[in-house]
């Protein structure tokens, strides 16, 4: 899966490949993407195959003997593959031009008999990473196209090897399974998020540091990010609900309206989490400010106490002489002149420091 760095900020290998003026049925793969793997499920009933392809010409004998074939198709290095499957479903020049092109935003499109569904994983692993998928729905077919290899259909797939209602769907409720499948991922992923947050906001009051807060500002973006998939994806599903479709049937209506509700949910998640990262900002700068404030209390009383202190000293250390008068300092020849002094000094700590607890200024104040 990809990061969800800007467009702008990708490295050149990572950018979509756009030539001006090409035409639309000319596919030009990005350099470093997988080799792609064939990997089929047909079904009907009882029966049940699954394996992989070595290549897509394979896919022919089992689109022929059986009902529904599900074909994914992992990885997107090889234009010749893709063009291929291309003829062989009948796909449309310009939704193959999308599935190469995987900056594509989530949305549903028609061509002729066939549903073309674009949508993007989600995956958190050491940051958040996200993958196109290009979804293909005809009457006897689903057909996945995915950047790399590993996806979130493994659910799909155990309840289709253990057979079940999904066997006797169509294939709406086949895509709307996938659909979901996807949906479903985005939940650990913003929960996940939910945690960091809440360790952050501990550290935060504990220990601000700069470390801390760069660490909401990356949740703060990769949050920003899985609004930005999730909102059109949203309409999207909308649109499948919303638009009549002979692939989409009353019944795969009232799942994909299910499929709505969660990706609303995901959206009220994201925003929450999102204003909690806002407000941990806040709470650092605070944090940061009161402490800064201690500090410059603490430093303020010490220099608040010794300025007393600073007078009697500078005060005994003035050179008078007590032979041309006795009140010139006739502390000086005095037994007890130097034990008074000190005695003196200490009561004056002493008072202080009573009187700025009592105030509040140290301490608890009067409580």
């Amino acid at each position: 899966m990809s990061s969800t760095d800007d467009l702008a900020s990708r490295s050149p290998s990572r950018r979509p490949q756009f030539v001006p003026g090409a035409p639309a049925n000319t596919l030009h793969v990005k350099s470093d993407a997988p080799t792609p793997e064939l990997h089929v499920i047909a079904y009907h009933g009882d029966d049940f195959i699954e394996k992989r392809l070595d290549r897509p010409a394979d896919v022919v004998e089992l689109l022929d003997q059986w009902p529904i074939t599900w074909l994914t198709v992992a990885g997107l290095d090889d234009a010749a593959t893709i063009s291929e499957l291309g003829r062989i479903f009948g796909l449309h020049a310009l939704a193959l031009e999308d599935v190469v092109q995987v900056h594509q935003r989530a949305k549903v499109e028609q061509y002729g008999e066939q549903l073309f569904i674009v949508a993007r994983m989600a995956e958190l692993n050491a940051t958040l990473e996200t993958e196109q998928l290009s979804l293909f729905v005809g009457k006897n077919f689903v057909l996945a196209f995915l950047e790399d290899p590993g996806d979130c259909f493994e659910p799909v797939r155990a309840r289709l090897r253990a057979g079940g209602p999904l066997r006797q769907a169509p294939t709406g409720q086949l895509a709307y399974s996938l659909l979901d499948a996807v949906i479903d991922a985005y939940f650990p992923v913003v929960e996940a998020y939910a945690e960091r947050l809440d360790r952050l906001e501990d550290r935060v009051i504990a220990r601000p540091n700069r470390r801390a807060v760069s660490e909401i500002h990356a949740a703060k973006h990769d949050l920003r990010s899985v609004r930005r998939i999730v909102w059109p994806l949203r309409e999207a599903v909308n649109s499948l609900v919303r638009d009549p479709s002979p692939l989409i049937d009353d019944d795969t209506r009232v799942h994909l309206r299910d499929c709505y509700d969660h990706l609303v949910q995901i959206i009220d998640l994201v925003e929450t989490y999102r204003e909690l990262c806002s407000d941990l900002t806040d709470l650092y700068l605070s944090s940061l400010s009161n402490r800064m404030n201690e500090v410059m209390k603490v430093l303020t009383i010490i220099a608040t106490i010794f300025m007393p202190l600073g007078f009697i000293t500078g005060l005994y250390g003035m050179n008078f002489n007590t032979e041309r008068s006795p009140w010139n300092m006739p502390e000086l020849n005095w037994r007890y002149g130097y034990p008074f002094a000190l005695g003196l000094m200490a009561l004056t700590l002493l008072g202080m420091l009573w009187y700025f607890r009592h105030k509040g200024w140290l301490g608890d104040g009067k409580a």
